[in-house]
């Protein structure tokens, strides 16, 4: 690599030009400058167009060998700069890599689009397509194949040239407005602050929350005042417990208005140019919406089947959720606060509502949820399962001071399944919000067979430890810890030998990750981890019954503001015109008219930023999280079937069945060799307790 980089001028000293001698070989974050992305990308982009040409120029006739695995195995370097960029992007964002990403984004696009609409590729690609039944490939190789020959087809492969042009100037359009989406949210929930002055104002707040809120405070140069930001641990706390009204309108307005305000990063007009250009690049393609090709390559198929799930599961959520607003509105009339409720009282009342029937408060719970403890029992739920084991590594290159490295090594004590960087509390401004797993090298195999471990990174936004307190969790962060180790472990097992089936389909990918949520709230698994932060004392068992009783108070919210938004992103992108004067927020008003929206429950995800679906993967396809939910409720229940939560021949099928195969077979295959069986629907109903 390094003689060919020196013929075109790059120069020695960028360490993406360099093998990288360091631990495990990760990323030598400690040596990257933004300086060193351009010319790299440029090389990048110019390797990879170096051996697609040679794959076309192969005097060769086409094989499975020399044109698809040569094209899954091309662009090395694209492959190990890409990752780090948009990695530093989402957790230590500054102007200069704003600027960068513009730059690089209509770069990689076109790049992109060369080798997908290239007519000479797409020749051999189709040869070796049509020869697929006479070859002897086994069930990866033959996935690959049909995901690559797929792939050129949904890329324009088979556009005119006039259509080819205007489809690549549409993804270019795309990659910027999306790309522009993104960081305007990141902008706009730094720019806010709820500064308050006057400490009678924050009744019903904890000590702790009151630190916390403090503590913000003084970071922002204000020791006299308390801050409170739409950063989900400092927002939805002040929600939940904030006694004056006024100021959780102020704040909730502002949360539910993020980049709807009319201002530099209002995401309005942006969102109407992606739907306009989704759906003429979905007709061009011959799809009849852009929600149609979305789904198609996907386990539902067609639109048809989301909408029907989300009836299936809206109707019953509907009539959970309209018991508590009743609940709610009892509580208000307790508590002599004239109603109607509105959406800034949901999550008050409904904290009040709880702690008077069940007893049990969000402060109460934190206490035993020390955020170093959850840790260990997912470690714990990792070991009982799959025997694996977790070291942490020190003096190790990080993308950010905050970041923790983890070794994980298999059962016998020996393999290095692969290494995971975590990264636990929120930097506004510079850090994206929300939780997700991402990956700096993919799983690959050496030219010996040797397997290369992953390197991945699970990202959270945990309240930060404050003086002596350390970092406690709520429990759905809990939950969101365990999820996201789901979708770490989703990379550590994976054996897949190509990159074109490392992936699962999106509606199956949320599996992983769900499934490990089921054990976060066991008995057994708690008594492992939920020790109270001062005096080390193990959770009681009456508060174990309690929270596990929780679980189900509120399902109802949940689940509607979850599926609003779903619906809101399935409608949107079944549009078959988008007009002029097309308005994203009278379109979500409308929609939720349509459906019998619960006004006092706002979406979970409101349009204007939700980067779910305008500037990340979940495009017509954020219903999967629940869709995956029917197959990890189901699942759950196989091991609570044997009486036995760590079952050791169902925890080995969970593993090599499915975390291991990512995109080897149909998803339904998949579960089906798991399960015996295809998944019980009705799983989803009764892990929410809907309906009942």
């Amino acid at each position: 690599m390094a003689a060919f980089f020196g013929l075109h001028g790059f120069s020695q000293n960028n360490p993406f030009f360099e093998e990288w001698n360091t631990p495990f070989g990760v990323p030598p974050f400690d040596q990257i400058r933004v300086e060193h992305f351009l010319p790299a990308y440029e090389a990048g982009i110019a390797e990879e167009a170096a051996q697609i040409w040679a794959i076309i120029r192969n005097p060769e006739p086409p094989t499975f060998e020399n044109t698809i695995v040569a094209l899954d195995q091309s662009g090395p370097l694209l492959r190990r700069t890409i990752p780090v960029f948009s990695g530093l992007m989402s957790v230590a964002n500054t102007p200069e890599k704003r600027a960068l990403s513009r730059q690089l984004s209509p770069m990689l696009t076109a790049h992109r689009n060369s080798i997908n609409m290239n007519p000479y590729l797409f020749q051999r690609v189709r040869a070796v397509y049509e020869q697929r039944d006479q070859l002897d490939l086994n069930i990866e190789q033959r996935r690959l194949l049909e995901n690559t020959y797929r792939r050129f087809i949904r890329s324009g492969a088979l556009l005119s040239t006039e259509d080819q042009a205007r489809l690549r100037h549409i993804n270019t359009q795309l990659s910027l407005l999306q790309l522009q989406f993104s960081q305007n949210v990141v902008a706009d929930r730094g720019a806010f602050t709820l500064r308050v002055t006057d400490r009678r104002r924050l009744g019903g707040l904890t000590p702790a929350q009151l630190t916390e809120a403090r503590a913000r405070a003084e970071r922002a140069g204000y020791p006299n005042e308390w801050h409170f930001t739409l950063d989900n641990p400092s927002v939805m706390p002040f929600l939940q417990n904030a006694s004056d009204r006024e100021l959780r309108k102020e704040i909730f307005h502002a949360f539910k208005n993020r980049n709807n305000n009319d201002n530099e990063y209002d995401n309005k007009e942006i969102i109407r140019q992606l739907l306009a250009y989704r759906l003429e690049a979905a007709n061009l393609l011959g799809y009849e919406t852009f929600a149609h090709m979305a789904t198609a390559p996907r386990m539902v198929q067609n639109p048809e089947t989301v909408m029907n799930f989300i009836s299936s599961v809206w109707e019953p959520a509907l009539i959970t959720a309209r018991r508590e607003l009743e609940n709610i509105e009892a509580e208000m009339r307790r508590a002599r606060v004239p109603g109607p409720a509105v959406g800034a009282d949901w999550f008050y009342f409904q904290n009040r509502s709880r702690q008077r029937r069940l007893n049990i408060n969000e402060e109460e719970v934190r206490q035993f949820f020390v955020m170093e403890n959850v840790l260990q029992g997912i470690f714990y739920v990792c070991n009982r399962l799959w025997g694996i084991t977790f070291e942490q590594l020190h003096d190790m290159p990080l993308p950010h001071e905050e970041f923790t490295v983890w070794k994980v090594t298999d059962s016998d004590g020996e393999t290095v399944l692969g290494i995971v960087y975590l990264d636990m509390h929120p930097r506004p401004g510079t850090k994206n919000g929300g939780a997700w797993a991402g990956s700096y090298r993919a799983v690959s195999w050496d030219e010996n067979g040797n397997r290369i471990p992953p390197i991945i990174t699970l990202v959270h936004n945990f309240t930060r430890p404050v003086g002596n307190r350390p970092a406690l969790l709520t429990a759905d962060e809990v939950t969101t810890f365990f999820h996201e180790w789901g979708h770490g472990l989703n990379h550590l097992f994976n054996t897949t030998r190509y990159f074109g089936t490392g992936r699962m389909t999106l509606d199956f990918s949320e599996f992983p990750a769900q499934v490990m949520e089921h054990w976060a709230f066991q008995p057994e698994v708690l008594r492992q981890y939920a020790r109270h932060y001062r005096t080390n004392r193990l959770i009681p068992n009456a508060l174990v019954q309690r929270i596990q009783q929780n679980e189900m108070y509120g399902q109802g919210f949940r689940t509607i503001e979850f599926f609003t938004s779903a619906w809101i992103d399935m409608e949107a992108h079944l549009l078959t015109e988008i007009p002029a004067d097309f308005n994203i927020v009278e379109f979500e008003y409308a929609v939720k008219e349509r459906h019998n929206w619960i006004e006092q429950i706002p979406a979970r995800h409101r349009p204007t930023h939700f980067t779910h679906i305008f500037s990340g993967q979940y495009s017509a396809g954020y219903y999967v999280y629940r869709f995956a939910e029917q197959f990890d409720s189901d699942a759950f229940e196989a091991f609570l079937e044997t009486g036995n939560i760590f079952d050791p021949e169902l925890a080995r099928k969970l593993r090599f069945e499915i975390f291991a195969r990512g995109d080897i077979e149909d998803a339904g295959t998949l579960y089906r060799n798991f399960r015996g069986r295809d998944p019980d629907v009705n799983a989803l109903l009764r892990n929410r307790g809907l309906g009942q």
